[in-house]
């Protein structure tokens, strides 16, 4: 099965690095790593990684730059596309895992998803063993993965680690590209998935380290694209995704819900 890891990066120079040392440490390589670039010249070209250069103004095109690497992917010829966040490093066996659990599926529509685990702060000059990396991370508390196992609950579905054969990724046709900024392409693309009679299946074992930075609860910055992409979801499935953190947007005087469009409105410039 010809394989493809593909990441999506502005910036996080470090955390490339770091994660392109884990690709060539794969106990068995990907045939492609694509790395997209939206917007940002400065990320560097590495043997072994294919750059595609994605521009970018405005908004992070989250949902486009996964749709470009895929492109690029498939016009070599991927069979499994694999998508793991510049802030994940990938365990040793992550590919072999993800390329195997993909074997045992087959035709049945489904998103395989790793287990991630959390680092605190590293330092940065500093190489890390996959043994020390393990044991400094903690898994998410809401997404423990203890076993292989399908679940319908696509809720859970998480964009850090995820991987999809090539002709199942096709038949959903990718990631809906209206959504621009932070939020919601990634729950939209699992409900894209549930639409088309797909399931999520847990791979355990394999297994992303994810890199800390600096993240705020709410999402402050992201506002604007939260509150955007909230009613691009909801004219499509019905229902709002993100609403703890919308509703504490409007606690702040931030959003207010406008019930003549049945949507929420931004009140200031903010994201």
């Amino acid at each position: 099965m010809r394989t493809a890891l593909i990441t999506i990066t502005a910036g996080r120079h470090g955390h490339l690095r770091r994660q392109h040392a884990g690709v060539v440490s794969q106990d068995v390589a990907p045939d492609l790593y694509v790395c997209v670039s939206m917007g940002d010249p400065a990320v560097p070209s590495q043997a072994g990684r294919r750059t595609v250069l994605l521009r970018s103004t405005g908004a992070m095109p989250l949902a486009a730059a996964r749709n470009r690497g895929a492109e690029e992917a498939l016009a070599d010829g991927a069979e499994l596309l694999i998508f793991l966040d510049v802030d994940c490093i990938p365990g040793r066996g992550l590919v072999r895992r993800y390329a195997a659990a993909a074997a045992r599926i087959g035709s049945q529509v489904c998103v395989l998803c790793g287990a991630v685990s959390y680092l605190p702060p590293l330092q940065t000059r500093r190489v890390y063993t996959e043994d020390e990396l393990s044991g400094l991370g903690v898994e998410h508390p809401e997404r423990t993965v203890t076993r292989s196992e399908v679940s319908d609950d696509m809720n859970l579905f998480w964009s850090l680690s995820f991987g999809m054969s090539a002709a199942q990724w096709e038949s959903v046709g990718g990631f809906d590209e209206r959504y621009t900024g932070y939020g919601a392409e990634d729950t939209d693309f699992a409900q894209t998935v549930a639409a088309a009679g797909g399931g999520l299946l847990w791979v355990p074992d394999a297994v992303a380290y994810h890199q800390h930075h600096e993240s705020h609860d709410p999402p402050l910055q992201h506002v604007a694209s939260i509150v955007r992409n909230a009613n691009t979801f909801h004219a499509r499935w019905g229902w709002f995704p993100m609403l703890a953190w919308l509703r504490e947007f409007e606690r702040l005087g931030l959003v207010s819900f406008n019930e003549t469009i049945s949507g929420w409105e931004s009140l200031g410039p903010t994201g």
